[in-house]
């Protein structure tokens, strides 16, 4: 009976291992099933940081926004204490704001000054390089050709303060304003006869010059300040000329002579002793 017993116990105790054993391995393999929500929310919140930020698309409006508009200083730039004339907006090349008397008062009027500035701008261009080079060339073409030089004694070209308008024919007077002329007629002309984007000084000739703006703006700057400079600069030459009662190249002659040959002169009019 006891053995019988033990055997029994025995029996009741294997049961309960076992069924200890099958429910510890059902609870493992649902565990192991079973979602992570904490591990799952970090991924999550991860990916969230990680994702770059989408920029919104621009919209029509936004295309359409006019730039913004360039504005103008109150005060001249080439005479810092006076106002900026309202006719100078910067548009023709070359403006600095210069108009202290007042002359342009409007767009029409800035348009006719400018056409006669740049009239006067290639005019003296021409003169400012024939002047000296007539001082230099006159007397041996008169010679090569049998004929008196147009220079008087002193070396100095025909003007209005040196006098010797005399010696020049009346035939080149009627044929440089002749000429002169008929330049002027078709600057009119095609001013009157051109679009909006007509330019003063423009006659329609391209030859050398840019096609694109950036190009066209430098030419048109680089063509009135070297016009500018003309101008003052043959108005130095007649004033030159007038005081010292001597000709350009003689005066400075390093500038149109070689130097040894300009020490010489200089030394031969006592400047160097």
């Amino acid at each position: 009976t006891t053995q019988r017993s033990n055997i029994f116990q025995d029996s009741i105790m294997m049961k309960s291992l076992c069924t200890a054993f099958g429910l510890f391995m059902a609870a493992s393999t649902a565990t192991a099933f079973a979602p992570a929500p904490s591990s799952s929310l970090q991924t999550s919140l991860r990916m969230a940081e990680e994702q770059p930020e989408m920029t919104p698309l621009s919209t029509e409006e936004d295309a359409a926004a006019p730039a913004p508009v360039e504005t103008l200083p109150a005060m001249s730039q080439s005479i810092p204490f006076m106002a900026r004339p309202a006719a100078l907006d910067g548009t023709l090349a070359g403006d600095v704001g210069f108009d202290p008397l007042g002359f342009a008062k409007s767009e029409s009027d800035l348009m006719n000054f400018r056409e006669a500035e740049v009239k006067h701008a290639r005019l003296a261009m021409l003169a400012a390089a024939g002047w000296p080079v007539s001082e230099l060339l006159d007397k041996k073409i008169a010679s090569a050709f049998g004929m008196s030089p147009i220079l008087d004694n002193t070396d100095r070209v025909p003007s209005l303060l040196n006098g010797g308008l005399g010696k020049i024919s009346p035939l080149y007077w009627v044929g440089t304003i002749g000429l002169a002329a008929a330049i002027d007629i078709i600057g009119t002309m095609r001013s009157k006869n051109a679009s909006d984007e007509y330019l003063p000084g423009d006659f329609g000739l391209r030859f050398g010059y840019p096609s694109d703006e950036a190009g066209q703006k430098r030419m048109q700057l680089a063509e009135i300040k070297n016009g500018r400079l003309a101008m003052i600069a043959i108005f130095g030459f007649a004033i030159q000329e007038f005081v010292y009662k001597q000709g350009v190249v003689d005066e400075t002659p390093f500038f149109f002579f070689p130097l040894v040959e300009s020490m010489h002169k200089y030394a031969n009019s006592g400047y160097i002793q």
